[in-house]
């Protein structure tokens, strides 16, 4: 099922069930599938575009929880914590910590890198291999401490 159908079919559940901050998320999806099909480059949105997008949302909102937590805004805060929330539902499981920093060591190891000058081969690779598996930030801490 595509993330698309996917989306239809939640949206509905949650207009019946009028859960108003499944909506709140589910809709940003859904617009952002809209402006991706509608914004004239003709690519079609495969399911790792899916995934991009996804991640792209999630580290739109968490950008905005910083802020907003920074200037001791709890209501809206609390808002984009919930649209995460929904958000990361249609994401691939995210690897934790220890899985993480294996996969990395194995491509620290293949590309011999041994110190942050490295850092740009190994984060190429990882990006690539953890598509959609991790965030960019957590991917990049981690190669960082195991590069220094």
């Amino acid at each position: 099922m595509s993330l698309e159908t996917r989306i239809s079919e939640d949206l509905k559940t949650a207009m019946k069930a009028k859960d108003q901050v499944a909506l709140r998320g589910i809709r940003a999806i859904k617009a952002a599938i809209l402006l991706a099909k509608t914004d004239g480059s003709g690519n079609v949105i495969d399911e790792e575009a899916e995934i991009k997008m996804l991640q792209k949302l999630v580290k739109q909102r968490k950008d905005s929880l910083d802020i907003y937590e920074k200037q001791n805004r709890v209501d809206l805060a609390q808002t984009e914590r919930e649209e995460i929330a929904i958000i990361e539902q249609y994401l691939p499981k995210q690897l934790d910590e220890a899985a993480l920093e294996g996969i990395i060591r194995k491509i620290v190891e293949q590309t011999g890198a041994s110190s942050m000058k490295d850092m740009g081969k190994v984060m190429g690779m990882a990006s690539k291999q953890l598509a959609g598996k991790a965030d960019g930030k957590a991917i990049s801490n981690v190669v960082k401490r195991l590069l220094q």
